[in-house]
């Protein structure tokens, strides 16, 4: 498989005396964000390992994490015996985690990708993500192919939503049943509502992964919001709020404009985005006439 250029692009070690072209096997990539996993699954790349799996189950979901990939363990304690192990040709980090960055670096040779960063743009990062790894690993035709979609994907939800898109949503997920991460500015879901054509309720301040964390009576603030929240919903939850006064008193709750979700990766890329649209049009487009 042709890698042209591959890690030269990133200067990393022996680049300029491997040509990636000669080599016989595809490279072995450990991949330490499930983001950067996801984009790679959808160029066709496997990666030979990713951290916590059961995260990608629970949050991820699509595309489906092939089972030959291994689990090092959690992201900010990877086994790095396992890692070591595993022999890669190269570990894909984020920002997040160079506190661990020299540790990774005795096993392999380490590029970071920064997609949540304090500037936010997180969807233009996601594509220049994308054409990063697409070189990296020889497939620039897919990568390029994956932003048109993804694109193409944003303007046909956006002409089907049209008509539903004048009220504006709150997007959470529950942290227990009387607090929630609500996501706004610098956030993959609000990129994603620019692009669809929907209003974000939350106009409140957000860390730089795009969310802050509030009670349920911080979601007060618009008369005539809809809510949609992720699963999955802390244990207990459900019962929970259905007998909570405060959670009775918020609107969308009296005018039952609410929405459950599946799992979306909220930290993720343009897979993710794509994946978030396209739930939450087919959310929409199922609720009752002037719901």
């Amino acid at each position: 498989m042709t890698r042209r250029g591959a890690l030269a692009l990133f200067g990393l070690p022996l680049a300029a005396t491997v040509p990636w072209g000669a080599q016989a096997k595809p490279l072995r990539i450990v991949c330490l964000d499930d983001g950067l996993a996801e984009t790679l699954l959808m160029l066709g790349i496997t990666p030979v390992a990713v951290a916590d799996r059961e995260v990608w189950e629970k949050w991820v979901v699509e595309p489906p994490l092939p089972p030959q990939v291994a689990d090092i363990g959690t992201i900010l304690e990877p086994n790095l015996e396992f890692l070591q192990q595993l022999r890669p040709d190269i570990i894909l980090s984020i920002p997040y985690l160079d506190g661990i960055k020299p540790l990774l670096e005795r096993v392999a040779p380490v590029t970071t990708i920064g997609i949540y960063t304090p500037e936010g743009q997180p969807y233009q990062r996601a594509i220049e993500a994308t054409r990063q790894l697409a070189a990296l690993v020889g497939k620039e035709s897919e990568g390029e192919a994956l932003i048109a979609a993804t694109e193409a994907h944003f303007s046909d939800v956006r002409q089907r939503l049209a008509p539903l898109s004048a009220r504006p949503i709150y997007v959470v997920n529950f942290l227990d049943p009387r607090n929630v991460r609500v996501y706004g500015e610098k956030s993959l879901f609000q990129a994603v509502f620019d692009r669809i054509g929907v209003r974000n309720a939350w106009t409140g301040e957000t860390n730089y992964w795009g969310f802050a964390a509030v009670g349920i009576d911080g979601l007060a603030t618009s008369d005539d919001a809809r809510l949609a929240y992720l699963e999955p919903l802390p244990e207990g939850a459900g019962g929970t709020l259905t007998d909570s006064p405060v959670w009775n008193a918020m609107p969308f709750v009296r005018n039952r404009s609410i929405m459950r979700l599946a799992p979306v990766l909220m930290f993720g890329t343009l897979p993710s985005a794509s994946r978030f649209a396209r739930l939450l049009a087919e959310a929409l487009m199922a609720e009752p006439a002037g719901g």
